[in-house]
């Protein structure tokens, strides 16, 4: 089994090269999902526009690749605002001079069902989730475009199947995986891919807080919970960042090259199995 790498581990990896002289950028990069596909695109030679919404958290993302030797530049901001797409842009043409994949993995999480959820938290988790992706392509395709490259979208498995008490969530997510289809088929005249990830249980920093909102509030309750959800996945574990980041490279490398407008489940197998157990024994 492949050992899975981590923090540390992450900055003795020397680059490899399958996307040297690419410009990926990277919203959500700061922390969870989206720091591990940054930094499996760092290891694999491209240069890193770094997004996040917290200046520290993204400070940190760029320390860590530029100090396993690679190449990234940091612009924080919100998603759901078109200026903070325009600095982005700016910036990773001012340094870099191009931009070939977009990667978009900014997004929120909450909780509630339809009489729970307040107006003002569903427009929320819409603009960041939903509007927030679709500014990040709309101001970076037409560089994009001309590189012939790749958008990859991060969704996750809520927009196929549903827990209980997250409509707004699943409703983006949902939102998410249509808007990658329709991207495919605007942007294979342009020889650009579109794809969407689908990422089951992933150990990030999102995950933990919503473990400890579903336990006692003690770290130890919230990684039994993290653990209980892990086994509900087949492979027995949530999944770790780089593992949905090394996913998102290989769609945005040339052994990808006839694949546009596919969902990719990254899972641990959590949707191919059904909810009802067949007992232990058969008679």
């Amino acid at each position: 089994m492949r050992e899975v790498l981590q923090g540390e581990e992450m900055r003795d990896m020397k680059v490899t090269g399958i996307h040297s002289d690419h410009v990926v950028v990277v919203t959500g990069a700061s922390t969870g999902i989206g720091r591990g596909v940054a930094m499996t695109f760092a290891k694999a030679g491209a240069s890193v526009l770094v997004h996040g919404l917290t200046p520290e958290l993204v400070a940190e993302t760029v320390e860590a690749i530029t100090a396993m030797g690679g190449s990234a530049l940091g612009v924080h901001g919100d998603v759901s605002e078109e200026e903070t797409h325009q600095r982005i842009i700016a910036a990773a043409m001012g340094e870099f001079g191009r931009i070939d994949h977009l990667v978009a993995s900014a997004g929120i999480q909450t909780y509630g069902d339809s009489l729970i959820t307040s107006v003002e938290e569903f427009d929320r988790i819409y603009a960041v989730n939903v509007r927030g992706v679709f500014l990040a392509v709309q101001a970076s395709i037409p560089e994009i475009r001309k590189n012939h490259g790749t958008v990859c979208i991060i969704s996750s498995v809520q927009g196929v199947a549903t827990q209980r008490n997250v409509v707004g969530y699943t409703t983006t997510k949902g939102a998410l995986n249509a808007m990658s289809r329709a991207m495919a088929v605007d942007e294979a005249e342009h020889a650009v891919r579109v794809n969407v990830v689908l990422p089951g249980s992933i150990d990030t920093p999102m995950l933990r807080a919503s473990a400890h909102q579903w336990s006692d509030g003690t770290d130890v309750g919230a990684q039994k919970v993290v653990e209980d959800w892990g086994r509900s996945h087949p492979l027995g574990r949530v999944g770790m960042p780089e593992e949905v980041g090394e996913v998102c490279s290989f769609l945005a490398s040339t052994s990808a090259s006839f694949v546009t407008g596919a969902e990719i489940r990254v899972d641990g197998g959590l949707l191919a199995q059904i909810g009802a157990a067949l007992p232990s024994k058969l008679d």
